[in-house]
């Protein structure tokens, strides 16, 4: 049979060599990071192994095809595959000049450790015997095809990597070995005839010795490894749609592992950790790129400022290879410069010579994010907006980790490598299956492993610390940590973890699951028990970029806080006002509660008003804390929304005691309680229903609020205008009734203390007929004065779908890819976000001053955010923590905006 044309069909191979490429950094999507990075890279004459890169559509079209490449693919591949053997003088399968090659993924977002690679591959029983005749190193050979077998056998034929894990360690115990560079080429024999063994009890065939199938075997491997469930669930963590799908690099084999003179490393432009402008990395002399990521063995540092600051006795690189240090260092200003930001890079040493295998752009913690940001925009490298848009505002929370008190008590149990800063405290688990457990049942863990690997990564997101015995600054546990903003130690050696007896051992301390500890990731300490922790200051570079920030932005960003402490931590946090105080968080307090539930027991409006005047100072008290601390700033005010029954008792010994001190029997309170049930409350007695039953609610706090903002003015001497938001509103009669109970309570403060009240009403838009019919809501001079949008409360009416259920609702959605993202983390835009759109556009018809804001957690949301910026919101309210998210996210959607403009 003929072979198919390579011109048959569409371009599916991009080639690559040091000087030329048929592809570039512009083509990520098509060609996925690494392969546009790598053909970029050989484009500017960088020494890159030769190589090709299968696009991302073939991924598409193998997932398509029921898994099954594409028949054309082949000749094209071939062709690509000569062309590598022409330029490295080897051909592949050849047995007396074998061309070996690297097959690893590349999506075009980077997903470190999340998918598939197979090195050295192109070894089999006779090419082996080439390899080690023209290296003239039968070790190197050896452990060359031991690596691959281990490597195929794992990944294509599906054999647990366990198992040769297990055969090597029993192989080195039992021979008296420490590690694998003592091996000899008997040795790795010896292995690869127990790892085929391995793989044939396991699978009934024996290991594949044709090349072909090997190299197709694993490009099907590495496509298929975009649905490996870590890939997946990574992506879901990150937010990267299915659909992109990977490509795949196939790539010349360069060897850390001939020698003493030949190495394997990682390094980063700039320190990931802190944004320094210094090299950052590790290398392993006599290695493969996997033994440094993996954290099989822990590395050893670049430079020699970084020994000397790890106390490492190791040499560091630049002392090792001095020679091919200061070509890394020419490259490294290269890619930064042509990049324009801090580059991840890997690179191998063979026998001397420097190869780039990859850059990318470094992931970092939002420390460094914001460091070098700033950094390359005073360079001039960036301009300020550009710094702006660098730096993720999801990552801002990692800002505000605590860190440990330097004068509490403490006692140090270890010390590792500080591979993510900020600090944590949690119970100890060895295996990630339990951390997520834990995590669901509201606990604190640190999750203490001997290495991670990609396998962990739904532990380590539900983790609020990692530790590791194993691996370097660069290995996989610290790469994904700092991705996420979790606190890591990795590489305390001192370390002796048994998953079997789940048992941590450290000299004679022996700490077992359940145990606190503390991790300091920014130091490397681990210590015993729960250490007190101080709270972070935001200033300098951060300070820096947060202007830059609100200089671009047009939402104002203000803060839910129902407390005067939150309403402290807001402003520290630069809220431009409180946009929702939920005035019944008020009344949980032990003092208070006690004559809220006389009033709800009261039969009478007497009774209830009796009760509301106990409450009345206590609530005016309240917010004259907040009036004061807010100062001319905006205040919202939500009047009373929750349905009457959370104030109740639910024990029946709490029953006893509450009707004890109300002075009524049991049965009554039982009655009451009985009388206030509801089948679905949150769509019961609530809110604007709730006051319209009883208005004297509505007054009471009416009354407190104007008081306030009098006796605030009086005290500050400032204008304090606040803004009385009427909650659950879906009928313009509804709002009118109430609107008319605040402003007739206004004017008998008004005749009472001779005081003039500036004031707004408005209503929380939550419902969605209140969306539908927001012009007659907002119309006149009686109508709302401002829309904030409830979104939390909008989503659940209009998707039918409670948020206290919804987690395995949301579970099977997203597996099913009916939610791309939790609709009450970000903003379902295209049923609520239709209905918010159109709560505008009605609203402001009729009032075109129409004050407009969004006071639920999605205010916070990036995403959401940015949807809000283009929907003509005046400002979003958030929780004080998430201000500085908002503040950014703000400033970056007006940026974009402009850019598309």
């Amino acid at each position: 049979m003929a072979r198919p044309s390579p011109d048959a069909a569409p371009k599916w191979v991009y080639y690559f060599a040091a000087g030329e490429a048929e592809g570039s950094a512009a083509m990520k999507n098509l060609l996925g990071g690494k392969g546009a990075n790598l053909a970029e890279m050989a484009s500017l004459g960088l020494p890159v192994p030769p190589g090709f890169t299968i696009t991302t559509e073939v991924c598409g079209l193998f997932y398509e095809n029921g898994r099954r490449l594409p028949e054309h693919l082949a000749a094209q591949v071939e062709d690509a595959l000569a062309r590598i053997g022409k330029e490295t003088g080897g051909e592949f399968g050849n047995e007396n000049n074998p061309l070996l090659v690297a097959v690893r993924s590349g999506a075009r977002a980077s997903m470190p450790g999340m998918m598939d690679t197979i090195l050295n591959l192109g070894l089999n029983d006779r090419t082996v015997l080439g390899l080690a005749r023209h290296s003239g190193d039968d070790r190197f050979a050896y452990d060359s095809y031991r690596r691959f077998i281990q490597m195929y056998g794992d990944v294509v034929l599906g054999v647990d990597h366990s198992v040769f894990e297990e055969i090597l360690d029993n192989y080195k115990n039992l021979n008296g070995y420490a590690f694998d560079t003592e091996l000899s080429a008997d040795d790795w024999q010896k292995i690869i005839a127990l790892y085929k063994k391995a793989i044939e009890d396991a699978i009934g065939k024996p290991f594949p010795q044709d090349t072909g199938q090997q190299l197709w075997g694993a490009i099907g491997a590495v496509f298929g490894s975009w649905h490996n469930a870590r890939a997946v669930t990574y992506r879901r963590l990150h937010a990267i749609p299915d659909n992109w799908g990977t490509a795949v690099n196939v790539q010349a084999m360069v060897f850390g592992n001939m020698g003493n003179t030949s190495a394997t490393g990682v390094a980063f432009t700039r320190n990931p950790s802190t944004g320094a402008n210094e090299i950052y990395g590790e290398y392993l002399v006599n290695a493969q790129g996997e033994d440094v990521v993996a954290g099989i063995r822990t590395p050893q540092p670049l430079t020699i400022k970084a020994r000397r600051e790890a106390e490492d006795p190791n040499p560091s690189l630049e002392e090792e290879m001095p020679g091919a240090f200061d070509e890394l260092k020419l490259i490294f200003a290269t890619l930064e410069n042509r990049y324009r930001d801090m580059q991840d890079i890997e690179f191998t040493i063979q026998n001397g010579k420097v190869w780039m295998l990859q850059t990318r752009s470094g992931k970092r913690t939002a420390e460094a994010a914001v460091k070098i940001a700033v950094d390359l925009a005073e360079e001039g490298v960036i301009t300020r907006e550009e710094a702006v848009l660098r730096v993720d505002p999801s990552g801002f929370t990692q800002l505000l980790h605590p860190t440990i008190d330097a004068d509490a008590e403490k006692e140090l149990l270890t010390t590792g490598l500080p591979a993510s800063p900020g600090s944590a405290a949690g119970q100890i688990v060895f295996t990630s299956d339990e951390a997520e457990r834990q995590k669901q049942l509201g606990r604190d863990v640190i999750l203490v492993r001997a290495e991670t690997s990609p396998e962990d990564i739904h532990g380590m997101h539900a983790s609020a610390g990692i530790l590791t015995a194993r691996g370097g600054m660069t290995s996989h546990a610290a790469v994904v940590a700092r991705g996420m903003g979790v606190p890591c130690v990795s590489g305390a050696g001192a370390l002796r973890i048994s998953e079997k007896t789940e048992t941590l051992t450290v000299g004679q301390k022996v700490l077992k699951a359940g145990d606190v500890i503390t991790i300091d990731g920014a130091t490397g300490r681990v210590y015993l028990g729960a250490v007190p922790m101080r709270q972070p200051q935001l200033s300098g570079d951060f300070a820096r970029l947060i202007a830059w920030a609100d200089d671009a932005r047009g939402l104002a960003v203000r803060a839910n806080a129902d407390t005067p402490k939150d309403a402290k931590q807001a402003r520290t946090f630069g809220a431009q006002g409180i946009g929702l105080c939920r005035t019944e968080h008020m009344f949980f307090d032990a003092e208070r509660i006690l004559a809220m539930r006389e009033m709800i027991c009261a039969t009478t409006e007497a009774g209830r008003r009796a009760a509301l005047a106990r409450i009345l100072p206590v609530q005016r008290a309240d917010f004259v804390e907040l009036f004061e601390i807010m100062g001319e700033l905006p205040v919202t005010i939500r009047l009373l929304d929750p349905p009457l029954h959370e104030f109740l008792p639910r024990q029946e010994r709490e029953v006893e005691t509450v009707a004890a001190a109300l002075e009524i029997s049991v049965e009554k309170l039982h009655a009451r309680i009985a009388e206030l049930s509801e089948f679905n409350p949150m769509l019961g007695l609530r809110g604007a229903r709730l006051a319209i039953r009883y208005p004297e609610i509505t007054e009471m706090q009416a009354r407190a609020i104007f008081e306030a903002a009098i006796e605030t003015e009086k005290r500050l001497g400032a204008t304090v205008e606040p803004e009385i938001m009427i909650p659950l509103v879906a009928y313009r009669r509804e709002f009118d009734i109430l609107a008319g109970v605040i402003r007739a309570t206004a004017e008998t403060v008004e005749k009472e203390t001779g005081a003039r009240l500036a004031y707004k009403i408005g209503t929380m838009i939550e419902l969605p007929r209140a969306c539908l019919k927001a012009d007659e809501i907002a119309e006149g001079v009686a109508g709302a004065d401002f829309f904030s949008f409830g979104t939390n409360d909008l989503t659940q009416t209009v998707l039918g779908l409670s948020r206290d259920d919804a987690a395995p609702i949301l579970t099977a959605y997203a597996t099913q890819g009916v939610y791309e993202n939790d609709p009450f983390v970000s903003l379902e835009q295209e049923g609520v976000g239709e209905l918010v759109r159109i709560g505008i556009e009605r609203g402001r018809a009729t009032k075109p001053e129409l004050k407009v804001g969004i006071c639920g957690e999605h205010g916070g949301d990036p995403a959401s955010v940015a949807f809000f910026h283009a929907a003509g919101f005046d400002y979003v309210s958030c929780s004080p923590f998430r201000v500085p998210v908002a503040r950014l996210a703000a400033a970056q959607a007006a940026i974009r905006a402009k850019l598309a403009s």
